[in-house]
């Protein structure tokens, strides 16, 4: 009986023992079975080694300016550019290891002693996810399931990736990718996009509090998001200083002080609507479509602009541009003001047109309504000309463009097209005549209301801007200086001469008629009589061919009258086709695009610059002599002088940043057209050239009075207040020399300086006029 008794004593001990047993090899198979059909991939796809090697993650393309800035990105979902570990600041590393993992480099990628925290205290003084953790679910795991299995078999799935990841990964690069890969809301996805859009800086220049503000949001950035809560991400700001302190990252006194400070957030919201160089970019992505589509890969996909992190590299400036941008603002706020006062319903009832009857008008702004994007999708949709034209008429709230900034109204579409057609439109584009590099484009100013690029898609009639065309061809064919006389009168092409089917007699401005003037008088002064001569001289089809080999690929008509400039031409081309005189006659087809990288710095298209010698150095040096007079004694000398701000209306309230006062060689010419719909200035210095084009959408829209209308104050001001700033930044390198003079100048250009053509010639002509028929 009593060895029963020990027998059941001896049973009933170890029945807890076998349980406990069971237990611990359960636990055991449970572990190798949760972490090895995780490793298996029986919970979920597991990524294999070229996945691991190369993740998945989209990025962002980025257009890169000459001076190293990111213009801007082309992305889908993801505005991603990844950046190496150099780059981080370094209070923004130890802000993130002291935050988010402490004992980062002490790990394998498991942090057990977190771990088994969690567990014990169920997770209420910290969870356990390590950085690289969180690596592995941002890039492989994605979402945390809301079912508590899934959860579990999630989090396996993590921890074998993260071990993963550690094998093949430096610490310095989990933590690059972790930062690179995070979403920050806002499209700002990784750190380079997240300094740029919530601090407008690079990483490298976010000090230690914008760092803190950061890795606080790393927790939950919609929970803490700095834009909508504010206060919060202050309080997990000064969470993250609490931890740096706890590390010994930063002393006390440096904690309360920087606990102190206020959030300073300047948001900057990436897109291409906003933002420096919009046009620019706008451009570049028609660029880079064609180049994709006649440039696949290796294996004969093709590049994605939006996924595969491609690095644009352009000749744009990022300084000269956002001077540019400057310019053209301030000028065309100041010319609207005029404009606007000139354009009230009383002063002008067809305001802003004029020269328009009623049905006219009508005409034009159905023929822009048709063109109207609302118009297009609508008639995609199905709908009929007539319900169109009934949605056209209904006013809805909309918000507008205004100089004062965006308002919101209520209009009818159609009355909106003709509000925004009561702004006048400028372009303005600059270029190294040497190198062909466009180092400012700015098709207009404000691309989210008007996009329409001025710079290369608008084409407009160019009036004297044309005349150095034919006075280079006058010059190189008939060997004419400067310093060459012609009358000053009434002068008729006859029929059926050099095209013309009617006789062709152009007119003065303003009527006006003299003696004689030298060719440098009468291109200073925009003289049309002289340009008929020469035009009769030298025939049309020469001045088109020079125009041609100077990259001018606009309609250009074979008839006299182009001599006063009668095509539309674009200001990209007339910006190239000036920069051959400034460049000794080569011209250069302009470059905006110098580098085409893949993500991994790879070069996948460099450029190979275009040129063709069009004319000599001496054909050249005398047509940029003759456009120095221009700015010395023509159109253009408003550049060098001052005073008139004190006594004329003109120059006080529309000359936007008069008086320039530049006293260095310039080479310039204006242009005005008919009714003065256009104006234009074209300027060079050695190294640089420089187009301004200034307007209405439409021709009917312009001043009244030549005095408001004409390029020189239409266009001039821009040109003067830009180069102004430019030179002010004598670190731009923009050039004060002379132009290069040939070696040997066989054509005289010194003329004394003479401007009154009334007086004696203090030069003899270089060619025998009278021989010429004069």
């Amino acid at each position: 009986m009593a060895k029963k008794n020990k027998r059941t004593k001896a049973q009933s001990h170890k029945k807890p023992i076998r349980l406990l047993w069971a237990i611990f090899i359960a636990g055991i198979v449970g572990i190798f079975l949760l972490f090895g059909g995780a490793a298996m991939g029986w919970y979920g796809p597991m990524p294999d080694l070229q996945q691991l090697e190369n993740p998945n993650t989209n990025l962002a393309s980025q257009i890169i300016s000459s001076d190293g800035v990111t213009l801007g990105k082309y992305y889908f979902d993801d505005n991603r550019t990844p950046i190496t570990f150099e780059e981080l600041p370094t209070n923004m590393v130890n802000a993130l290891i002291a935050t988010e993992d402490e004992r980062f480099y002490d790990h394998a990628g498991i942090d057990w002693k977190g771990t088994l925290r969690a567990f014990v205290y169920l997770g209420k003084r910290g969870g356990a996810s390590t950085i690289t953790q969180q690596l592995a679910r941002q890039i492989f795991v994605g979402v945390r399931s809301r079912n508590k299995i899934k959860t579990v078999l999630q989090k396996a799935q993590e921890w074998v990736i993260a071990i993963q990841l550690e094998q093949r990964y430096t610490k310095k690069e989990i933590l690059a990718m972790y930062l690179n890969k995070y979403d920050f809301g806002y499209q700002a996805d990784g750190v380079q996009s997240a300094a740029k859009i919530f601090f407008n800086k690079t990483p490298q220049t976010l000090s230690i509090e914008e760092s803190a503000t950061l890795v606080g949001m790393l927790k939950n950035s919609s929970l803490f998001n700095p834009i909508r809560r504010a206060e919060r991400v202050r309080e997990r700001r000064n969470t993250v200083f609490k931890q740096m302190l706890r590390n010994e990252l930063i002393t006390p006194q440096a904690m309360d002080s920087l606990s102190e400070l206020p959030l300073e957030i300047t948001y900057t919201p990436e897109s291409h609507r906003e933002g420096l160089a919009t046009y620019f970019r706008a451009y570049l992505k028609e660029f880079m479509d064609g180049w994709i589509k006649a440039n696949p890969k290796p294996d004969g996909t093709k590049h994605n602009l939006y996924r595969d992190g491609l690095r644009i590299f352009t000749t744009i400036d990022s300084r000269m541009q956002n001077l540019g941008e400057e310019a053209v603002n301030a000028h065309m706020k100041n010319l609207q003001r005029e404009f606007s006062k000139q354009n009230t319903r009383r002063a002008n009832p067809t305001a802003p047109f004029l020269d328009l009857r009623s049905g006219e008008i009508d005409t034009l702004m159905l023929r822009t309504a048709y063109r109207s994007e609302r118009w297009r999708k609508m008639k995609l949709a199905g709908f009929e000309e007539e319900e169109i034209k009934r949605v056209f008429k209904e006013k809805v709230p909309m918000r507008v463009f205004s100089w004062k900034g965006e308002r919101d109204t209520i209009m009818s579409p159609m009355d909106s097209i003709r509000y925004y057609k009561h702004f006048l439109r400028a372009s303005m584009m600059s270029m190294e005549p040497q190198s062909g590099h466009v180092k400012a484009w700015v098709g207009g100013f404000n691309y989210k209301h008007f996009q329409y690029d001025q710079v290369k898609q608008g084409r407009r009639q160019i009036g004297s801007t044309f005349k150095p065309f034919l006075y280079a061809t006058a010059i190189d064919q008939l060997k004419l200086s400067p310093c060459d006389s012609l009358p000053d009168a009434l002068f008729c092409i006859e029929p059926m001469k050099h095209g013309n089917i009617d006789a062709w007699c152009p007119k003065n401005s303003g009527d006006k008629y003299g003696r004689t003037r030298t060719l440098k008088n009468a291109l200073a002064n925009s003289v049309n009589t002289v340009s008929a001569r020469l035009m009769d001289l030298v025939g049309p089809r020469p001045v088109i061919n020079l125009a041609r080999k100077m990259g001018i690929s606009s309609n250009i008509p074979a008839v006299p009258s182009i001599a006063l400039g009668t095509p539309d031409i674009s200001l990209f081309e007339m910006v190239g086709a000036y920069s051959t005189f400034a460049n000794q006659g080569i011209y250069v087809k302009p470059v905006m695009v110098t580098r085409i990288e893949d993500k991994n710095a790879r070069a996948l298209y460099e450029v190979v610059p275009e040129t063709q010698d069009v004319l000599s150095e001496e054909v050249a040096y005398v047509t940029v002599n003759l456009m120095q007079g221009v700015t010395q004694h023509g159109s253009g000398a408003r550049l060098r002088h001052a005073g008139l701000e004190k006594t004329n209306y003109v120059y006080k309230k529309v000359v936007t940043g008069y008086p320039y006062i530049f006293e260095n060689p310039i080479a310039g010419k204006t242009g005005t057209t008919q009714n003065q719909s256009d104006g234009w200035f074209m300027g060079m210095v050695p190294n640089l050239a420089t187009g301004v084009w200034v307007g209405g959408e439409d021709r009917s829209i312009h001043f009244k009075e030549i005095a408001f209308g004409q390029g020189a104050t239409m266009a001039l001001p821009i040109w003067g207040s830009y180069m102004k700033s430019l030179y002010e930044s004598p670190e731009l390198g923009i050039s004060i020399e002379d132009f290069i003079a040939p070696e040997v100048l066989t054509i005289a250009v010194d003329c004394g300086d003479i401007i009154d053509p009334n007086q004696k010639e203090k030069s003899k002509p270089k060619a025998d006029l009278e021989a010429l028929g004069f």
